[in-house]
């Protein structure tokens, strides 16, 4: 692993489509003026219009690559900004469901490190507490949430993300 981020990586990878389209370019600025000098020579001939013709696509190229390269740029851009929100908005549903389930601040704690599939040991060594203190707290929380363990709790969140819905809880 390189140890770069999802967005250096994201950057990397567009500078890179934005070198290979300018190498494009120049080729056809290249070319449009071979195609430019062949024109005085003999525009009738064989090789000038099958140079022009493969001018004529490279050209067409680049401009559908730059423009393929803007949109996919846009919809990165889009999609970035719509998993901001859906993480907000998953931070705001785990938040209300533990203030209707009515969770302390100490369980609210425990059950995030939970969400985020931290094993009782670490959650312990986390907030400074026994790993019994941790237990029982995950106990009280499965508890007043209506599930049987970790499974149930993670997957009660991950059903509303898929469309599902919170169950209704009494």
């Amino acid at each position: 692993m390189t140890g770069r981020t999802p967005q250096e990586a994201r950057r990397r990878q567009t500078a890179a489509l934005v070198a290979f389209l300018l190498v494009q370019t120049l080729a056809v600025v290249f070319f449009i003026g071979d195609v430019i000098g062949d024109l005085r020579e003999d525009p009738q001939s064989i090789h000038f219009i099958f140079e022009a013709l493969v001018t004529g696509a490279l050209t067409l190229g680049v401009v559908f690559g730059a423009l393929a390269l803007r949109r996919t740029i846009d919809l990165l851009r889009a999609q970035e900004a719509a998993l901001d929100v859906a993480r907000g908005a998953l931070s705001d549903v785990i938040e209300a469901q533990f203030a209707a389930w009515g969770l302390t601040p100490a369980e609210r704690d425990v059950g995030l490190l939970a969400l985020k599939g931290l094993d009782v040991a670490e959650i312990a060594e986390v907030r400074g507490a026994a790993q019994g203190t941790v237990r029982a707290q995950l106990t009280r929380i499965y508890s007043k949430a209506g599930v049987s363990g970790r499974a149930q709790f993670a997957a009660y969140f991950v059903e509303d993300l898929m469309g599902q819905g919170l169950k209704a809880q009494a």
